[in-house]
């Protein structure tokens, strides 16, 4: 069994699986919360673009520098926030950086030019960013205090947020005004991160470390040996300490994670913050029509998302990255190139559903083997692509237009498909 596959499996696996402490329910809730607040506040954004992009007179290239505002600020600050979160606690940076991201959105609107749309995006980034590698971080403590591999659930309430913020956003299109329409949605996120945030200080999670460690070691030594041998095996870990060498490997595995998170995601930040300009500027649909294909990405991620612990349980890591690499790449295609709004609509959608569950198991793997330091890591990687997707997308459009600009999404996710398989036994010693 590749090793990709059986930290999720060591992870998950238990005889006698204790009672869920109910204090670890209400974490559970309150981090949710989280995930979707982000997702609602960045998707509703995001289908506001068209209309900040004519707002501030910005062609496609002075738009793609605009967003680099977000990609910098938003990588520049994740590796800071590993640091944060170790010395005060992912909880407590999960709660500050939630309350930035709430005031920051009203923010773009009120610009009229791609220069200061760039300085405000870059205010948004960090505060993206931060929010992000925070709460993922308490995730991962959550997954190995819970015992179960979850952490597409709360992805699942990103992809939520998004549904119903990119749903929101184009019923409102053409009544409000995009500065009065991300200004009310201030108080609606500073409320709710106030409520969550509540929660998630009041239960700090007592993380059980000795789990994640005994779910890494278990999958590298089970790697290690035949299948007839690992059968006979106890599901007890070896407690030898890692060697330099394990270290090592254990690193250029956390970075393997990153890379297939950074070109999974480069298409779901493409999708966001370009999809609805493609159906409204190529295709000529309305500001509606336009926020209904990101909707109907946020949709099958969030349908992929829920299923995600059940897929890994049956399929394995490796299968679900593949798979999923494999049907976004042929959704983008049609999304790209299709003639028809409806047609273009359902290829987003198949898109979203391929990319659905790659990011958050490879930050969830990233962080069993290294914790905060791991995710942050992974995340910087990730998230790069996601952030770094957009700008290039526009310096791309300047040169070859937005259609098959948006190609690049299919490529690189193939590429995550081939490089998931290719690492499958990376863990195998010969």
């Amino acid at each position: 069994m590749p090793t990709l596959n059986k930290i999720g499996t060591a992870l998950g696996r238990s005889h006698h699986a204790p009672a869920i402490d109910p204090a670890l329910r209400r974490m559970r809730l309150a981090l949710t919360v989280f995930f979707a607040v982000d997702g609602f506040l960045f998707a509703s954004w995001v289908v506001r673009i068209p209309a900040i992009k004519a707002q501030a007179g910005a062609s496609a290239g002075q738009l793609g520098l605009a967003l680099l505002g977000v990609s910098a600020g938003a990588v520049a600050t994740m590796v800071l926030t590993g640091r944060l979160c170790r010395r005060f606690g992912s909880d407590r940076v999960t709660l500050a950086t939630g309350v930035v991201l709430s005031l920051s959105i009203a923010l773009p609107p009120r610009t009229h030019s791609a220069l200061a749309l760039g300085l405000v995006l870059l205010v948004f980034g960090v505060s993206y960013g931060g929010l992000n590698v925070a709460m993922n971080s308490v995730a991962v403590e959550l997954v190995a205090a819970l015992r179960r591999p979850v952490m597409s659930s709360f992805h699942a309430a990103y992809s939520l947020g998004g549904l119903i913020g990119a749903s929101l956003g184009g019923l409102l299109a053409p009544h409000l005004s995009p500065a009065t329409h991300l200004l009310l949605l201030t108080p609606v996120g500073l409320l709710t991160v106030a409520f969550a945030g509540r929660v998630l200080l009041a239960h700090p999670i007592e993380v059980p470390r000795e789990h994640i460690a005994r779910a890494t070691a278990s999958a590298r030594s089970e790697a290690a040996v035949p299948a007839a041998e690992r059968a006979s095996k106890s599901d007890s870990a070896p407690t030898s300490a890692p060697t330099s060498g394990g270290v090592r490997h254990t690193r250029l595995l956390v970075a393997v994670f990153g890379l297939i998170a950074a070109c999974s995601s480069y298409g779901e930040g493409a999708l966001a913050e370009w999809g609805p300009l493609h159906i409204q500027q190529d295709l000529h649909g309305g500001p509606g029509i336009a926020a209904a294909g990101y909707a109907a990405v946020a949709l099958m991620m969030t349908l992929g998302r829920l299923t995600g612990t059940a897929l890994l349980e049956r399929l394995g890591q490796t299968r679900v990255l593949v798979l999923g690499g494999l049907t976004a790449a042929g959704g983008m295609l049609l999304g790209a190139l299709a003639p028809v709004i409806p047609l273009v609509i359902l290829g987003f959608g198949l898109t979203g559903l391929g990319l659905a569950n790659s990011f958050p198991t490879t930050i969830a793997r990233a962080g069993a083997l290294t914790g905060a330091s791991g995710v942050a890591a992974a995340s910087t990687l990730g998230y790069g692509g996601m952030l770094l997707g957009p700008p290039s997308i526009g310096f791309l459009t300047d040169a070859i237009g937005l259609p098959i600009a948006l190609t690049t999404v299919s490529a690189l996710a193939a590429v995550a498909a081939v490089i998931a398989y290719a690492v499958r036994n990376s863990g195998r010693r010969t």
